[in-house]
């Protein structure tokens, strides 16, 4: 879907761009005229979508990057600068949720939580940010979770992680604003992907889940990149700290 939001030579880093919403983002941003630096942890999955995206006649650098590793991270903003020229947009979609009560879990189990949610979204905007200033001009969307805006049991840390984005996105829209750098929050609701295709492969919990939704479906991965692309076009320049849930009326806050 081309919504014509003027991107065209736009420069993007998505995280967690190998698969899911992020590979939609990704997608949907080069469909719009962005080029864009699809990063994954998984080197197929890297390709495969650098080859869609160029496929609809824009550029994609590949980055095989853990934005836990500061030092990666800065390399990947280094080699997008050394290919573009600038950054535009930084969409922080990368994360990972551990499932269980936390009374049951143990620190192995809940600590990639806290590094690529709260850790990879620090580094990422960190990186980026001296471009952005010294162009006064950047647009930062990062992909949080209505677990972090209502609370989800059986997702406890991971809904504090993605509450701390909320906050954390907030306070840097106040610091950036005057550079004219935007920093906004997707929040979704359940969605179609690989990540929680265990949680909705029975129909049954399916069922009960939708209740719990105004618009009776779980949602798709165009949904969030739909909402993505708006928050960084400049059709969207007054809006800044906002989290906008993008969930079926899951939450309404």
């Amino acid at each position: 879907m081309i919504l014509d939001l003027g991107l065209k030579g736009k420069v993007a880093i998505v995280t967690g761009s190998g698969s899911g919403i992020g590979r939609q983002i990704a997608l949907t941003l080069a469909s719009e005229g962005a080029n864009v630096v699809i990063n994954d942890i998984d080197e197929g999955k890297i390709k495969k979508v650098a080859s869609e995206v160029r496929s609809l006649g824009v550029k994609a650098l590949e980055a095989k990057v853990d934005i836990t590793d500061w030092e990666a991270v800065n390399s990947m903003v280094e080699n997008t600068l050394k290919e573009f020229g600038k950054i535009d947009i930084l969409v922080n979609n990368a994360g990972v949720g551990a499932f269980g009560l936390f009374a049951d879990l143990d620190r192995k189990s809940w600590e990639p939580d806290i590094k690529v949610n709260i850790y990879g979204v620090l580094n990422c905007c960190k990186a980026v940010i001296k471009n952005m200033i010294e162009r006064k001009y950047g647009k930062i969307v990062s992909i949080a979770s209505d677990a972090g805006r209502v609370g989800e049991p059986y997702f406890a840390v991971y809904s504090g992680a993605k509450a701390f984005i909320i906050g954390f996105s907030k306070a840097l829209a106040k610091e950036l604003g005057r550079y004219m750098i935007n920093v906004n929050v997707v929040s979704p609701g359940t969605t179609k992907t690989p990540l929680v295709e265990p949680l909705i492969s029975n129909p049954d919990i399916v069922k009960n889940m939708l209740k719990a939704y105004a618009i009776r479906r779980l949602g798709e991965p165009t949904d969030i990149a739909n909402a993505v692309a708006f928050l960084v076009s400049d059709v969207s320049s007054w809006i800044t700290g906002q989290t906008i849930s993008v969930s079926g009326g899951y939450s309404m806050i």
